[in-house]
C-alpha cells in the first residue's frame, strides 16, 4: 500500500521507524523487532539507511521486504543521495523494485564531499527519481530548523522545494514540545506547503541518550523534560517510566488536535512501542 493514501483515511495514522541493528545477525535481529511491532498494527514501518554504521544500508531494502512479506505490513525504505550519481542511484532503485518496496523516504544523508563530482547532493535530486520510477515518496521536515540551517525561512524553502520535486508527505524530526509542532504546521500551511505531515516522537530512556539526540538534531529541551532528567538522572527505571508517559502525552495530544500523522522512533525496543501506542489508545 502507497503510505500517501493513508493520510486521506480519516484517523490520525500511527507510525514507527527501525534501524538496522549491527552485528552478524542483524536480519535476525531485525525480525524479532518487526514480530514485536507488527501486533501492535501501526500504520506502517520506515527502516532507516544508514544509522548504525553504513555497512548496514545493504540490510534497509532486505527489513523492508521481510516486514511486508513475513508480517503483512506496509513498510517504507530509507534513501539518500549525498555524493551519488544517477548511475548509482538506478542501482539501488532496481533493487528495490526487485524487493517489492513500494515506499521511500528520500534524504540528503551526510553533506556532500564539496570535491566531489557526483551529482546527487541533496533530497530534491532524488525525489524526481524515485517519483519517476514509481515510489511513493516521502521526504524529511525540520519543526526547529535543519541542524545546518539557522534561517527558518530558508528552511521552509527548501521543504517547499521538496514538495514541488514530487515529494506526497513529510516526516518530522523529533521534537519534545508539541507548541514547536504547531507553529511549524501553520508556517508550512503559510508557505503553501499542503502535502500531509507526521510528527516524530521519541521517548527519552537516559540522560546520555537525550544529550545525544540534542547535539544530532538540535532539538530543544522544555522545562518540564529538564527537570525530569535533573530528577531521575540516576534511576534508570524511574526516568525510562518519565520518558514514556512524557511520549504518550505528547502522541495524544498530537492526535487530539487531529495532526495528518504521528511517526513513533522506537529505538528497536517493541516493549516502548507498546506502552506508548496502547497509552494513547486508552486515553482516548
Amino acid at each position: 500500500m502507497q503510505i500517501a493514501d493513508l493520510f486521506a483515511q480519516g484517523a490520525t495514522p500511527l507510525s514507527f521507524e527501525i534501524f538496522p541493528p549491527k552485528g552478524e545477525f542483524a536480519i535476525d535481529d531485525a525480525h524479532d523487532v518487526l514480530a514485536g511491532l507488527a501486533p501492535l498494527d501501526p500504520a506502517f514501518v520506515s527502516v532507516t539507511y544508514s544509522a548504525g554504521g553504513s555497512s548496514n544500508t545493504q540490510h534497509t531494502g532486505e527489513i523492508a521486504r521481510m516486514g511486508q512479506e513475513e508480517f503483512g505490513l506496509t513498510m517504507m525504505a530509507h534513501q539518500t543521495c549525498s555524493n551519488e550519481t544517477p548511475a548509482s542511484i538506478g542501482a539501488r532503485i532496481a533493487r528495490l523494485h526487485e524487493l517489492g518496496i513500494e515506499n521511500v523516504l528520500a534524504l540528503r544523508g551526510d553533506a556532500c564531499d564539496p570535491d566531489s563530482d557526483a551529482d546527487m547532493r541533496y533530497a530534491s535530486d532524488l525525489i524526481p527519481l524515485l517519483r519517476e520510477a514509481g515510489f511513493c515518496v516521502g521526504a524529511a521536515a525540520y519543526p526547529e530548523g535543519h541542524i545546518d540551517n539557522l534561517d527558518l525561512e530558508l528552511d521552509l524553502e527548501h521543504l517547499k522545494i521538496k514538495q514541488d520535486a514530487g515529494a506526497q508527505f513529510f516526516v518530522t524530526q523529533l521534537f519534545f514540545e508539541n507548541r514547536l509542532a504547531y507553529d511549524f504546521l501553520d508556517r508550512c500551511r503559510a508557505a503553501n506547503i499542503t502535502v500531509p505531515i507526521a510528527f516524530g516522537i521519541m521517548p527519552f530512556m537516559s540522560k546520555s541518550q537525550i544529550s545525544r539526540m540534542i547535539f544530532l538534531c538540535g532539538a530543544s529541551l522544555p522545562a518540564p523534560v529538564v527537570k525530569m532528567l535533573a530528577r531521575w538522572e540516576d534511576d534508570e527505571e524511574s526516568l525510562r517510566k518519565a520518558g514514556v508517559e512524557y511520549a504518550i502525552e505528547q502522541v495524544q495530544d498530537l492526535i487530539d488536535n487531529k495532526v495528518d500523522g504521528v511517526h513513533l522512533y522506537t529505538m528497536n525496543k517493541p516493549e516502548i512501542a507498546r506502552a506508548i501506542t496502547e497509552g494513547a489508545r486508552t486515553a482516548r
